[in-house]
C-alpha cells in the first residue's frame, strides 16, 4: 500500500502552512486516512528539507483545525471526519461554574502542545548549571542579555546587570515594593490597583494611599498633593490596560506623571506586563524617568500562564538592593522556565503567541458588546477583561452572588478597590479564562442578572 507524503516541490511561504494546507487536502481527499499517523517531527523535516520547528508549527494547525489529534508519547493521528474533538479552547469549569473571575489569556490546545514541545526541548537542552547550581548569577547571565534585547524593543535601553529574572510578575512586584517602600512609609496608587497590593503592604507595615482616576488613569493633581504632606516613598502604576478599568494611559499624561515624581524625589513602580499586547502604546515611564522606575515586564498574561518569568528592571543606584530583597524572598527564578523563555524569544515563538493572543482578544472583545448590549462597562480592546460599572442602586457584593446562582463567577470591584471615595459599584469580566461558547453564555447570564429584579441571596442554611 502506498504511504501518501507531502510534496517538498509544492511548498511555499510560509511553509508550516503551506505544508499543513497539502495534508488537510490530502485527509479530506482520502489519501490520509482517520486513524493514520503522521511521521514523527524530525523524519518528516528530512524528508521534506524543512526545520523540525516548521514541521512543528504545521502540525499544530493541524490540531487547530480539528483534523488531528496529538497524544503524548504516540504522536499525532488524523481523527475520523465529524469527530467530537476536545474544545479548541481550553476552559475553566468548577462544578459546572463559568469562571470569569480570573485574569488569563486566551488558551487552546495549541499552547499545551507548544508548552509540551518547549518544556522537551528545555531537557535535551538544559545545561548542568542551570539544573544543579544555586548561584543565580552563574546560572543566568545568557538570558539577561536575551532580557535586555527584548527590552530594548519596547524601548527601554538597560544594562543586563540591572535586570532581576523573577517567578512572575507578583514575585517582581513583592520585590519592587521592598526595595521602594520602607515599613511605616507611603506608597501611591490607583484608588482601582492590583489586588495584592493592598494585603502585600498590609504585611510590609507600608501605608497605601489611593488616588483618584480619570479616564486617563491617576490624576496629577492628586498624587502631587498627596506628595506634598509628605512619607511617600513611591507610586505604584498599571498604565497599560492591566488595571482594573483596562485604561491606557496616555502620553501627556505619564509625562506629567513622572515631572511630579521628580520633582518630589518619589520612584516609580511601573506594572507594564501588558506593555507588547498594545497597538500604538506610548513610552513607558521607564523610558521616561529611567533613574527611578523599577519596570515590570512578564508573560503569563501575553502568552501563556504555564510561562511564569517577569523581569524587573531597576534603576542602577537601587539594583543591588532590588536583587538582595529578591534573593531573600525568592532567591532566583526557575531556571528551566527562564531556559524557555528566552528559547522562545529567540526562535520567534513568544512573538508568535502574542500576535496570535491579540487576535483571539478582538473576538472575544466582539461577544462582549453582542452580549453586554447597552450596559456601561470599560474596555481596551487588547485588554483581558471587562469593568461593568452597574447601574444605580445595585450593589456589587450582592451582583456578584446573583451571577453566582446564574452559573458564572466574576470579581466584585471590592478586590481592588483602596477606599470608597468616588465609588461606584463594578464588577471586573475575565474574558479568556473560558471558551467562547462558555465566554457567551456566562456573559448572557451576567446580562440577565443585570436586567432582573434587585435581589439579595438569602443564606442557604437549614
Amino acid at each position: 500500500m502506498t504511504i501518501w507524503r507531502p510534496d517538498p516541490a509544492a511548498l511555499h511561504r510560509p511553509a508550516y502552512l503551506s505544508l499543513a494546507e497539502q495534508y488537510a487536502r490530502a485527509i479530506r481527499d482520502g489519501l490520509v486516512a482517520a486513524g493514520a499517523q503522521l511521521p514523527p517531527h524530525r523524519k518528516l523535516a528530512d524528508e521534506m528539507g524543512l526545520s523540525v520547528q516548521t514541521v512543528s508549527r504545521a502540525y499544530e494547525e493541524l490540531i487547530r483545525r480539528g483534523l488531528v489529534a496529538g497524544e503524548v508519547g504516540r504522536g499525532s493521528f488524523v481523527l475520523p471526519a465529524g469527530a467530537e474533538n476536545a474544545p479548541p479552547y481550553l476552559s475553566e469549569r468548577l462544578g459546572g461554574l463559568i469562571d470569569l473571575s480570573i485574569l488569563k489569556p486566551v488558551t487552546t490546545q495549541m499552547h499545551v502542545e507548544t508548552f509540551r514541545k518547549g518544556l522537551h526541548w528545555v531537557a535535551e537542552n538544559l545545561t548542568a548549571s542551570a539544573a544543579l547550581s544555586f548561584r543565580p548569577n552563574s546560572v543566568l547571565p545568557q538570558h539577561l542579555q536575551v532580557a535586555a534585547k527584548w527590552l530594548r524593543r519596547t524601548g527601554i535601553d538597560v544594562a543586563a546587570e540591572n535586570i532581576i529574572l523573577t517567578d512572575g510578575a507578583t514575585s517582581a512586584i513583592t520585590t519592587a515594593v521592598m526595595t521602594a517602600v520602607p515599613a511605616g512609609a507611603t506608597l501611591a496608587a490607583a484608588s482601582l490597583t492590583h489586588h495584592l497590593l493592598m494585603p502585600l503592604c498590609k504585611y510590609l507595615g507600608i501605608h497605601l494611599e489611593g488616588l483618584p482616576v480619570d479616564d486617563e488613569g491617576i490624576i496629577p493633581e492628586a498624587l502631587d498633593h498627596v506628595a506634598r504632606k509628605g512619607n511617600l516613598y513611591a507610586l505604584y502604576t498599571q498604565p497599560s490596560a492591566v488595571n482594573p478599568m483596562a485604561i491606557v494611559s496616555g502620553a501627556e499624561r505619564r509625562v506629567e506623571l513622572t515631572e511630579i515624581c521628580r520633582r518630589h524625589d518619589i520612584l516609580i513602580i511601573e506594572n507594564d506586563i501588558l506593555n507588547t499586547m498594545i497597538d500604538d502604546r506610548p513610552p513607558p515611564l521607564a523610558v521616561l524617568a529611567p533613574e527611578r522606575v523599577l519596570h515590570i515586564n512578564g508573560f503569563t498574561k501575553t502568552t501563556l500562564p504555564g510561562l511564569r518569568v517577569a523581569w524587573l528592571v531597576a534603576p542602577p543606584r537601587i539594583a543591588l538592593a532590588a536583587a538582595n530583597r529578591h534573593l531573600v524572598t525568592n532567591w532566583m527564578a526557575t531556571p528551566a522556565m527562564v531556559e524557555l523563555l528566552s528559547h522562545w524569544i529567540n526562535d520567534g515563538t513568544v512573538t508568535r503567541l502574542i500576535s496570535w493572543q491579540r487576535d483571539a482578544l478582538r473576538e472575544r472583545h466582539q461577544i462582549a458588546r453582542e452580549c453586554l448590549g447597552t450596559a456601561t462597562f470599560r474596555a481596551h480592546p487588547q485588554s483581558l477583561h471587562v469593568w461593568l460599572e452597574l447601574p444605580p442602586g445595585r450593589n456589587e457584593e450582592d451582583f456578584v452572588a446573583q451571577a453566582r446562582q446564574r452559573g458564572v463567577a466574576i470579581a466584585s470591584g471590592r478586590a481592588f478597590r483602596l477606599d470608597d471615595r468616588n465609588r461606584r459599584d463594578a464588577v471586573r469580566i475575565a474574558l479568556g479564562s473560558t471558551s467562547a461558547d462558555d465566554l457567551r453564555r456566562g456573559l448572557s447570564f451576567v446580562s440577565e442578572t443585570l436586567e432582573g429584579a434587585v435581589e439579595t441571596p438569602l443564606p442557604l442554611i437549614g
